[in-house]
């Protein structure tokens, strides 16, 4: 598994929790009940010494009606931070985005915008976060002091880094620590230059990049920053195929974390130690290491390192031939990871959104200011000759249609992101998030006028041979072959969508359960004869299938799914290739099933049935 996500996803805890520090040191001078002094030693504290922060905190509300207009907007923004503090983003977040709107102090706008756009982030608004980077990255050149700079091109480092535009990125880093004056800020910027040149993929670090940033970060002691620079060089490690150099680096400051004791770091040590331990066939070390770290993520079951620490206990699971225990870990593993990847796109898509947006307002700038001068232009038209009139009238004509050609442009851009996050990009059909979405809005049509509707899921037999003796090429050939061969069956009404893999899913409005047995047989042969058609690989391949009805199962999607996944995994247990439809015991059983399902299908008739994974670990 690709460890990029996990770092970036510590950093971005970290960036949160250090975001909040102006100074470099904490306030350790005694503290007196003078307001500039409680507010100035309040901003200072480090951001783990709760106790220090709560107890100035509690001064301050003692003298508050002693405070001037500029203290009082100070201490509202502490407040902010105190709640951002305890966990509470969403609280915190109306305050400070008021703040860096409405008050005239820059300093005190810029710390409140630096903090909006990481909160924003934090709580997965992408597209909100990198609208907010073009004002907050114009205030930059106007702020002076060094500690509120350092906070802003940290922000900055990190949003450019969760856009993938890492060049900037490093930029923006190289400029941090230019302008570092302690140890505590050349550790972040070197962490943050490290981390993108990371996320760009290569495989290692500059001799001289190593050999400052860890000079830097020894100076700084055992900060967040500190300690994720140290897990970074260990998945520079892991990516040069080296787990025992990254254990003895992850073990030597595993304690540290641990006395640190913030969760999302500790459960990336405990995760890339047992992925390390995995590929070091030490099975029992990294068995305990995942299961640390499936508990230190017991309230972040999406995170990528409960992903990672899945994967292991699955592959753990194989090698010892629990083939129930792998199943169950395999299919926790791709719930986790399908939400990362859903939040890379996430990033992406709203990262490219904004910069549309950016550049059509731009646009519509330079169209008005455009038109400006051609309104200028007509007023002189009157007094000049017709030639003149005419070439004016030709310069217009120009300027408009260099504006429809770029408003042009900008729209087809729009609708093809906005297609990109609909589609399967291999075969073009509806992604998984997507078919949910339609396939529920559906059902609710279906439920309210009392129609019928049946879902069908295909799992194309032993896809993963396919990949391994005839190389991804061909499989993805082989996908889109059977997608086309599904196409030739399906009715304008159907849905049809890829769920991941080599699996389908295709929910069908008006059609009863003996319908849909016919239908689904119709594909399944469909299927079995795409590798004889014109430009067919050439490679046998057919499909287990699985259907459910409302009449049976109602008409909530996770029911039918979880009926149907029943259906598809008797039909894999029974020898593939063949159609299986869940029955509920009080189904009709004066028809006859053969008339019923014919051919190769069969009835499930336990509907309490379910499986935990796709039957075999071939397809």
């Amino acid at each position: 598994m690709d460890q990029a996500g996990r770092y970036r996803l510590v950093f971005r805890c970290c960036a949160f929790l250090l975001l909040f520090v102006a100074g470099a040191v904490a306030a350790t001078a005694p503290v007196s009940n003078d307001p500039a002094q409680l507010l100035r030693q309040a901003e200072n504290v480090e951001p783990s010494n709760h106790a220090v922060f709560d107890e100035l905190m509690g001064r301050l509300d003692k003298v508050a009606t002693r405070l001037s207009p500029q203290q009082k907007l100070h201490h509202r923004y502490l407040l902010a931070r105190q709640i951002a503090f305890a966990g509470n983003y969403a609280a915190a977040l109306p305050s400070l985005t008021a703040l860096a709107d409405q008050t005239a102090d820059p300093v005190l706008a810029f710390r409140a915008s630096a903090n909006v756009i990481d909160l924003l982030v934090a709580q997965s608004r992408y597209e909100e976060a990198f609208a907010r980077l073009n004002p907050f990255l114009d205030q930059l050149p106007q702020i002076k002091e060094n500690d509120v700079r350092i906070q802003g091109l940290t922000a900055t480092a990190q949003l450019y880094t969760e856009a993938g535009q890492y060049d900037v990125s490093m930029s923006y880093a190289d400029q941090l620590i230019k302008e570092s004056t302690d140890a505590q800020s050349a550790c972040r910027g070197w962490f943050l230059k490290s981390d993108a040149l990371f996320e760009s993929g290569n495989a290692q670090l500059p001799a001289k990049q190593l050999h400052d940033g860890t000079e830097a970060c020894e100076k700084a002691g055992d900060t967040l920053f500190s300690l994720s620079f140290q897990y970074l060089l260990a998945g520079f490690d892991m990516r040069q195929g080296r787990p025992e150099s990254a254990i003895r680096l992850l073990q030597a400051n595993y304690p540290k974390v641990l006395l640190a004791g913030f969760p999302p770091q500790v459960s990336e040590f405990e995760a890339t130690l047992a992925r390390a331990y995995w590929s070091e066939g030490d099975f029992a070390s990294a068995t305990k290491f995942a299961n640390d770290a499936l508990a230190t993520n017991a309230n972040r079951p999406y995170s990528e390192s409960t992903a990672n620490a899945y994967q292991v206990l699955y592959e753990v699971d194989k090698k010892a031939g629990d083939s129930n225990g792998a199943l169950a870990n395999l299919e926790k593993y791709v719930v986790a990871h399908d939400g990362y990847l859903s939040r890379l796109s996430a990033k992406a898509l709203a990262y490219q959104i904004v910069k549309q947006q950016v550049l059509a307002k731009k646009l519509q700038i330079e169209s008005l200011d455009k038109k400006n001068k051609i309104l200028t232009l007509q007023g002189e038209l009157d007094h000049k000759a017709a030639v003149t009139s005419r070439l004016y009238i030709v310069l217009l004509l120009m300027v408009l249609a260099t504006i429809a050609l770029w408003t042009y442009r900008i729209k087809r851009s729009q609708l093809r992101f906005m297609k990109l996050a609909r589609r399967d990009g291999l075969t073009g059909i509806f992604n998984r998030q997507h078919f949910v979405n339609e396939a529920e809005l559906l059902l609710q049509y279906c439920r309210k006028s009392s129609r019928d509707a049946c879902l069908v899921l295909i799992d194309l037999d032993h896809f993963k041979a396919v990949n391994d003796t005839h190389g991804h090429a061909v499989g993805d050939r082989v996908l889109q072959r059977a997608v086309e061969a599904c196409k030739t069956c399906l009715r304008s009404t159907d849905i049809f969508g890829r769920l991941g893999g080599e699996e389908f899913g295709i929910l069908l409005p008006e059609c009863t359960l003996g319908q849909v047995v016919v239908r689904a047989e119709q594909i399944r042969l469909a299927i079995a004869t795409a590798a004889t058609g014109e430009n067919a690989p050439g490679i046998p391949i057919s499909a287990s299938f699985g259907a459910s009805s409302v009449v049976h199962s109602g008409y909530e999607l996770r029911q039918l799914m979880i009926h149907a996944d029943a259906a598809l995994y008797r039909a894999k247990r029974e020898g593939r290739n063949r159609v299986n439809v869940v029955v509920h015991p009080g189904f009709d059983d004066s028809m006859p099933r053969d008339d019923l399902l014919g051919g190769d299908a069969h009835v499930l008739q336990d509907a309490s049935m379910f499986r935990s994974g796709d039957g075999q670990a071939d397809g």
